[in-house]
């Protein structure tokens, strides 16, 4: 079970690049581990340390700035999350404490293990991107986001409130906080009832 999302308020980080793939996100040689927990750490790790081995931060990198290190919802470019399907991705960026992510565009494969994995993925125009990173970037820490998930819709301050897009199932799934396996548990009682039926239908399945 993952925790259902309603509403979200939270800092929101600029990364304003286009083209980020599951590799920056967090590359090969950081999936060491076969939990979830830690991958935080390898979370884009070649762009937020100047040393893999040393671990010394970047302070160039956003992340790594006052108060972004505290942000959770992250404002990216188009195609985030590109290339392999690892959904390494998805989990170290839970981990770090994402659970909104706004781009004009998802990698598909990526797009899908973001919902399985409790992070929003919301889509909206390069434009309005722009207009909410500017109002956050005015004061980081004052200046945080709104997500109201039942409503779609993204909101700074109150004179900026952008409605998104969501598939009703992908919806559903966030606000009940289902992932893949809880909703087949939820349709339990129909898929034994179906098993059983089916059993009479065609006992020589069951053999």
């Amino acid at each position: 079970m993952m925790e259902p999302f309603e509403h979200h308020t939270g800092i929101a980080a600029p990364l304003m690049q286009i083209n980020i793939d599951t590799d920056a996100i967090i590359p090969s040689r950081e999936m060491k581990l076969v939990s979830k927990k830690g991958l935080e750490d390898g979370l884009f790790a070649e762009w937020r340390y100047l040393s893999l081995k040393t671990r010394k931060e970047n302070p160039e990198f956003v992340l790594n700035q006052d108060p972004y290190r505290s942000a959770s919802l992250l404002l990216t470019g188009k195609n985030f999350g590109c290339g392999s399907s690892r959904e390494h991705a998805a989990w170290a960026l839970y981990q770090w404490g994402i659970r909104v992510i706004v781009a004009p565009s998802f990698g598909s494969i990526f797009y899908n293990n973001c919902i399985q994995n409790g992070i929003l993925p919301v889509v909206l125009e390069p434009e309005k991107i722009k207009e909410l990173q500017t109002f956050v970037e005015l004061n980081p820490a004052i200046n945080q986001l709104t997500i109201d998930l039942r409503a779609t819709s993204i909101s700074a301050g109150s004179n900026i409130r952008y409605p998104f897009a969501i598939e009703p199932s992908d919806q559903k799934n966030l606000l009940q906080g289902l992932d893949a396996i809880g909703s087949t548990l939820k349709r339990m009682s129909s898929i034994e009832a179906f098993e059983e039926n089916d059993n009479h239908r065609r006992p020589w399945i069951y053999l």
